[in-house]
Order: structure tokens, then C-alpha cells, then sequence
């Protein structure tokens, strides 16, 4: 073979890479064909070609290497041209045509040049070489019609020689074309179709190398990194050195060795869900159509971490092959999650927990029920609009701070505290003494003193599901408002304060 034929990526260019090896072919044949003159010459000498003299055999040799080393140089300056294959099809009809005429007897060797020519796999190379070949046969054939019939054939004139057997060349060239025309259609489509396949497989292959190129560059991200392909059935540790592929039997294992490891660490509270989520017989199904799933899990020795599920390579219909399964420590974000839900649920100014919070626990208990020791309280500072008025909003700001000190160091870990308002406060707490806790809130209170503000005097009203079974939370928030302003009323009338509504 050509050594400077190299593989085709397309159709295109494998005609062309093709156009050169059979141009290189050709030429061979060519010089091989340089010895017909001395093999002629031989049979003239034995006898056996009475008709033919020695100067057509060294003619016939010279004229081949003429025409030889032409196409050599045409095939070396333009190797994957159309004149190089042009030349070497019309050069062989030409040297049969001149053999014919000098009396040497061929007969199948006519249709040897359209054989060749379907070597291109390209119809066009394959109508010249048939027309090309049947002119060159029919002038070949009326110029020896004389000669032939003068030796006596059975022809009396030579019209009816070249009739005869111009007739039967033409019926052959007839069944040879039309059988090479069924034979270069069915190469030309499979080579197509050869070719489409490859160009898919081909990009195919080439977006898996990219795929497996990002997670090669993604493995130090990640704790764990293991490649699971399911049509072999292989895990494979792309951290580990050695790359070794481990089976994985379908058919007994539930989970891979990296899960198996893993869930010797995992939070008993999360040990069922991790199970279930890295179980390995229905990753297929749940990866199916989707790019990644993921799950968040609590490890006992380093905090929460991630794993994942990642389609690298999937079939037509979305089902994956190859699988990337890793691992990566999150308890830093964790921690910052936490530390932003932290903050949206706290209130800025006194960092008690907000309203948000508070409308969120609630409905926790629209859905959980409600104990028999559960205790809604309502606070509300007395006065905050005098002191704004009078002494600014710092001192007033240093009243809510007050109250919120006063409230939450009375119920400490038996209560939890929110401030709804501006000077209201919320308190769900778990108690089976409320009116003790309300005095609690009020000695609390009657013991503060502050910087701009002497004094501080809190409203406090409750209302406890014991006493309610039948209520509702909001209920109970509704009761424990409605007895926080009763009191709030009884504050404002023993002060002898006008209170606008």
C-alpha cells in the first residue's frame, strides 16, 4: 500500500485518499504491462503469432513505458487528480487499441478498463471508461474488418465481419455495463453508509473525550471520584493511580465499594435515605433523561457532604452508560446556609427570632398538633411612643432592646422568643405554670434599668391549649392578644394615662 495514503474522516476524502492507491495501482499495472512486448515476442519467435512482426512487440513495449512513466509523473505532482486516473484509463484503451490493430488477439480483454475503473467507487469514472472503451472498440473493430476478412473467415465481405462482431461486442458491453453499474451502486451506498456510521461514532467518541476530559480536570474538586460504566459493569476510582477496573455483579450487589464505605459513616438518621439513594440497581432508571442528581448527607467524622450521580454517556433513549459518581465535603456551606437562614430568621435590632420565623413555626404546629403544655404569650412594651416623642428614637430603640433582654432571659431554654412588631413580642413556650412565667416577665422588667430610659413596663397576656382543647393556634394567638391588651388597659387606668385608640 501507498505509504502516503493516510485514513479518511469522510466520505469525500476517502474517494480522494482512494483516487490516489488506485492511481498507484494503475501505474503498476501499467509497467506491468511493459512486458506484454517481450512475451508477444517470445510466441513470434516460438511460432505461435505468425501474423505479427518484432517491431510491433519492442513498439508496443516502449509505447507502455512512454506511457508509464507519464502517469508516474502525473500521479507524484498531482496524486489525488482526476487527470492522473483520466490518463490512465484512456492510456490502456489506447494500448489495446494499438494491440488490436497490430493483430494481437484480445478478446475479454476490452472490458479489462471499465473492471478497472469501478476500482474509483465513483460513476463518473465508470461512464467515461465504458463509452471511452466501446468507441475505441468500434473503430478498432472497422479498421481490422479488411484485415480479418482477407484471411478468410467465414465472412465474404468485411461490412459483415465488423457487423458480426461489433453485434456481439455490443450485447457484452451491454451486460458488463449494466452489471458494473449494479456493482459500483451498491459499493458507492455502502461506503456511504460505512461513512455516516463512522462520522456518529465519531462524534460520539470525540464528545465522550471531552465529557472525560472536564471530569479528569473536575477529580481534585471532588472527594471521591469513581467511574461507573454499565455496559461493562466496572467501577473505577479516578483518584487512585492505577485506575484498576472493579466488576460490579448486578445481579447480588445493591451499592458499589465507595457507597458500602461511605455508609459506615453516615448519621444513622440519614443512613436509610443514603442506602436508598446510592442504591445502585435503579441509578439507571433515576438518571434516565436527567444530567446529574444529587442528595446531602451527614458524615459522623467530617460534617455533610454531597454525592452525585453524573451522566457522562447515555444511549439514544436517555438511559446512561457511563456514570461519574462523586463525593465532595459541604460543611463549610452547610454552616453558611445555615448562617443565612440564621439571619433571615433573626430580628437585626434585638436578634430574637423575626416574624418570619414565627409564621413559620406556626404553621409547623397547624400540621404537627398541638401538647397539652403548649403556652402562647403576647408582650407588649408600655410607652414606646411617649419615650420616642420625648427623649428619641435611641432611647427608643433602648427600650425594645430592654424588653427583649427581660422576655428572653425569663423564659431562657423553656420558651422561644420572637419580636413580631415594633414593641411586640411573641413567646411559644411549653409550660404548665404561664401565670408564673408572666410574673417572672415583670419582676424581670421592674428590675431593668437603662441608659436613656429609667424604667420599662410590659403588658403581657397568654393563653394556654389546657385551658382551650378545642382551640386552634390561632386561636390561642388571638386569646393571648386579646388578654395582653386587658392588660395593657388595667397598666394605662392605674396610671390615670389617656390612651388614644
Amino acid at each position: 500500500m501507498n505509504k502516503n495514503v493516510h485514513p479518511a474522516s469522510s466520505y469525500d476524502e476517502f474517494i480522494a485518499n482512494n483516487r490516489k492507491r488506485v492511481n498507484y495501482y494503475l501505474n503498476m499495472v501499467l509497467w506491468i504491462f511493459a512486458a506484454a512486448g517481450p512475451a508477444i515476442y517470445a510466441g513470434v519467435a516460438a511460432g505461435i503469432f505468425n501474423y505479427i512482426e518484432y517491431t510491433t512487440c519492442i513498439g508496443i513495449s516502449a509505447v507502455i513505458i512512454a506511457v508509464s512513466v507519464t502517469h508516474l509523473l502525473i500521479r507524484k505532482t498531482f496524486p489525488n487528480s482526476l487527470i492522473a486516473s483520466v490518463f490512465a484509463l484512456t492510456a490502456l484503451d489506447l494500448l489495446l487499441v494499438y494491440m488490436s490493430y497490430s493483430h494481437v488477439s484480445i478478446y475479454i480483454t476490452w472490458f479489462l478498463v471499465p473492471l478497472l475503473s469501478l476500482l474509483f467507487c465513483d460513476k463518473r469514472f465508470y461512464y467515461f471508461a465504458s463509452a471511452l472503451n466501446y468507441v475505441l472498440m468500434f473503430i478498432t473493430t472497422w479498421l481490422n474488418a479488411p484485415y480479418y476478412a482477407a484471411m478468410g473467415t467465414n465472412h465474404s465481405t468485411p461490412l459483415m465481419y465488423f457487423i458480426d462482431r461489433i453485434s456481439g461486442f455490443t450485447i457484452e458491453t451491454v451486460v458488463m455495463f449494466f452489471s458494473g453499474l449494479i456493482i459500483v451502486n451498491l459499493v458507492t451506498h455502502h461506503f456511504k453508509e460505512m461513512f455516516n456510521q463512522f462520522r456518529v461514532i465519531s462524534e460520539h467518541e470525540t464528545a465522550l473525550n471531552e465529557k472525560m476530559s472536564i471530569l479528569s480536570s473536575m477529580v481534585e474538586i471532588y472527594d471521591n471520584v469513581n467511574l461507573l460504566d454499565f455496559t461493562n459493569n466496572t467501577e473505577t476510582s479516578l483518584r487512585s493511580e492505577k485506575h484498576e477496573k472493579i466488576g460490579i455483579d448486578m445481579h447480588k450487589q445493591t451499592h458499589t465499594l465507595l457507597a458500602q464505605k461511605l455508609k459506615n459513616r453516615v448519621v444513622p438518621t440519614h443512613l436509610e435515605t443514603f442506602l436508598t439513594f446510592t442504591n445502585i440497581k435503579t441509578v439507571r432508571s433515576r438518571l434516565t433523561h436527567k444530567k446529574i442528581i444529587s442528595a446531602d448527607f451527614l458524615d459522623s467524622e467530617s460534617g455533610w457532604f454531597r454525592a452525585q450521580y453524573i451522566t457522562v454517556d447515555s444511549t439514544l433513549d436517555g438511559i446512561p452508560n457511563i456514570v461519574i459518581y462523586v463525593t465532595r465535603n459541604i460543611n463549610e456551606e452547610k454552616q453558611r446556609e445555615e448562617q443565612l437562614v440564621e439571619i433571615s430568621m433573626t430580628d437585626e435590632m434585638t436578634r430574637l427570632n423575626n416574624r418570619r420565623c414565627y409564621e413559620e413555626d406556626l404553621a409547623g404546629y397547624r400540621n404537627n398538633g398541638l401538647d397539652d403544655d403548649f403556652v402562647l404569650f403576647s408582650v407588649d412594651v408600655n410607652g414606646l411612643k411617649v419615650v420616642n416623642d420625648t427623649k428619641g428614637h435611641a432611647a427608643g430603640d433602648e427600650l425594645i432592646k430592654g424588653a427583649a433582654e427581660c422576655i428572653a432571659a425569663s423564659f431562657g431554654n423553656t420558651g422561644k422568643v420572637y419580636r413580631v412588631g415594633g414593641d411586640e413580642f411573641m413567646v411559644i413556650a411549653q409550660t404548665d405554670e404561664p401565670e408564673a412565667m408572666r410574673r417572672k416577665i415583670k419582676d424581670m422588667s421592674g428590675g431593668w434599668h437603662g441608659v436613656y430610659v429609667d424604667e420599662i413596663a410590659m403588658s403581657v397576656g397568654f393563653a394556654a391549649y389546657r385551658d382551650n382543647p378545642k382551640a386552634t393556634i390561632d386561636d390561642l394567638e388571638h386569646l393571648a392578644d386579646k388578654d395582653m391588651y386587658a392588660e395593657k388597659e388595667r397598666y394605662y387606668k392605674e396610671k390615670g394615662i389617656e390612651r388614644r385608640r
